[in-house]
């Protein structure tokens, strides 16, 4: 079937994208937004569930766009073709790549993970800006962890912010939000060691041993890690700091921590 051709800035699904920026509207549907040739290519990659694809090729930055836009009608996805005024109201970026898919939400469980048998987890609590959650998945799809825990969210993870600044990756790394407390019952069942970082630790991070079993323990921007994982967490590490600043950002420190853990677990 021929894409359907919207023009008009009333149209009806052009207002229900709009309102798929705000999180209600998104949980209330049971879809996301994602923008841009590479994320879309790689949600159709990993198997993602798009419903709907819009497009406008005046807004085509190469020349693959055509064979994607194929590929995804040929899964039975609905296209829709924009005027380039119409597709520039519903892009979330500056400049848009003419490429914005909606997708189906989905919610990973701990009964659904299937680790190694020394597996590399991080767990994120509290984050609260988008881009940093973003750059973390992306920081744990590099590093190869093989499964993001988020405890006690304060940002969607379908936030559009949080897509793009993840490039795609939120499709490949799995990603679990749990509460706290559960989180901390799973790590002990399966005894897997937790490590936190915290500017008040005595142990550097790279002088603790990070093989075997792991997860990694991160904190808010604001607050850092609560008092329950400071309290409950097998080791505390703080990654040194020389000048005045007293931390890092998270998505930073994560970064930092993670590919420590790389190196050591490389090594070993």
């Amino acid at each position: 079937m021929s894409p359907e051709k919207i023009i008009s800035l009333q149209n009806p699904r052009i207002k229900n994208l709009v309102k798929l920026r705000d999180r209600r509207p998104r949980d209330e549907q049971g879809v996301f937004l994602l923008e841009g040739y590479r994320a879309i290519s790689r949600a159709v990659e990993k198997g993602a569930e798009l419903r709907e694809l819009y497009f406008a090729p005046e807004w085509f930055l190469g020349k693959n766009e055509t064979s994607l836009i194929k590929t995804i009608g040929e899964n039975g996805v609905n296209l829709f073709e924009l005027a380039k005024h119409t597709f520039a109201k519903v892009a979330y970026r500056d400049r848009p790549e003419g490429l914005l898919a909606v997708a189906s939400q989905w919610k990973t469980h701990f009964a659904d993970l299937h680790l190694p048998e020394t597996p590399l987890l991080l767990v994120v609590e509290a984050i609260e800006k988008p881009g940093n959650m973003g750059m973390i998945l992306r920081s744990a799809d590099a590093a190869g962890v093989d499964a993001v825990i988020v405890c006690d969210p304060v940002t969607d993870l379908f936030n559009p912010n949080v897509v793009r600044s993840s490039t795609g990756v939120l499709f490949s790394v799995p990603v679990v939000i749990e509460s706290t407390k559960n989180v901390i019952a799973y790590l002990e069942t399966n005894k897997i060691r937790s490590v936190a970082t915290t500017p008040s630790a005595d142990s550097l991070y790279s002088d603790t041993d990070l093989n075997g079993p792991l997860a990694l323990i991160m904190g808010s921007e604001q607050f850092g890690l609560s008092d329950t994982w400071l309290a409950q967490a097998t080791d505390k590490v703080r990654i040194p700091m020389a000048g005045q600043a007293d931390s890092l950002n998270v998505a930073m420190a994560t970064i930092v921590t993670l590919f420590e853990a790389v190196r050591q677990r490389t090594l070993s």
